[in-house]
């Protein structure tokens, strides 16, 4: 099955990018939050540049990894307060408070105890108690992520996931130092893109597209890109109304933003709209940020 990110990261490379005929482009792998990162450089030290690249996607995965045990967010969830958080943990939460906000909680990464609770009860056969789903909901509320430079606090039994935020927010970091370095040709594939200004990469998205990607990001969402177990049934993304997998109108959406973080954080948020309108009343909340593709389900 051609997962999502499958999908983007074939048209980008069956699509090379328009004026950047100039030099072979440099191509470098790696891995970010789980998902492969591929880097498309053009420069003539791109071997160094994506080196420098690849440590700072390792620097960061030791901020936002929920699997690394001595990462940032998981001594977070573990103690429920982090001294002297590190500066993208409080951005990155931060950008995910505004887009709560803005979807009216559609967006919520403190999800994590009903996804811990969800995932444990599928490994072992079962199905998720009512009690024991209601429990999990009542952890849920961004209102109780308390953030601020000395400390990152939540209330008791809170955690977090940056899921649907963090590969996002990889990309950005990744640009913004690839472009210090004097970079100005590139396309950042961690799951999700950015194009850095010079030339445009045409990315195709589903059921539409080629868009055009220069000096921005593209996000794609599908409820059933990832399932629980592997069912193709059961959305890893889960609706904080219900406590339950999203039954979704949408089989992807995809959009794009300045920012990478903010495109994720968006369409993760649109895979839970009721309708069109909904999604393009969260894209009209956020300046430069357009709607490419919503395909129905």
């Amino acid at each position: 099955m051609l997962t999502r990110r499958r999908f983007l990261a074939i048209s980008a490379a069956l699509a090379p990018a328009m004026g950047l005929a100039r030099t072979p482009l440099h191509v470098e792998t790696g891995r970010a939050l789980g998902a492969k990162v591929t880097l498309r450089l053009d420069h003539p030290d791109a071997p160094r540049l994506a080196a420098l690249a690849l440590a700072e996607i390792g620097r960061l995965e030791r901020v936002f990894s929920l699997y690394l045990a001595d990462s940032a967010l998981v001594r977070l969830n573990r103690k429920g307060r982090l001294d002297d958080p590190p500066f993208e943990l409080l951005e990155c939460l931060g950008l995910a408070k505004t887009v709560h906000a803005a979807s009216h909680g559609l967006f919520d990464p403190t999800v994590q105890p009903l996804w811990r609770a969800e995932a444990l009860a599928r490994e072992a056969g079962e199905v998720l108690a009512v009690a024991d789903r209601e429990a999990a909901r009542a952890l849920i509320g961004c209102a109780s992520v308390s953030l601020a430079p000395e400390a990152i606090t939540l209330r008791p039994g809170m955690a977090l996931t940056l899921n649907g935020i963090a590969q996002g927010y990889i990309a950005d970091r990744v640009a913004a130092l690839l472009a210090e370095n004097g970079l100005t040709r590139a396309l950042i594939d961690t799951g999700e893109m950015v194009a850095l200004p010079d030339g445009t990469w045409p990315v195709a998205v589903p059921l539409g597209g080629p868009v055009g990607l220069q000096n921005r990001a593209l996000a794609t969402s599908a409820p059933l890109g990832m399932t629980f177990g592997g069912d193709g049934r059961s959305s890893h993304i889960l609706d904080p109304r219900t406590g339950r997998p999203v039954i979704s109108r949408w089989q992807s959406v995809s959009i794009s933003a300045p920012r990478a973080a903010l495109a994720d954080a968006l369409s993760t948020a649109a895979c839970l709209a009721d309708d069109r309108a909904g999604i393009d009343g969260l894209c009209r909340a956020f300046p430069g940020v357009v709607l490419e593709s919503a395909v129905p389900s």
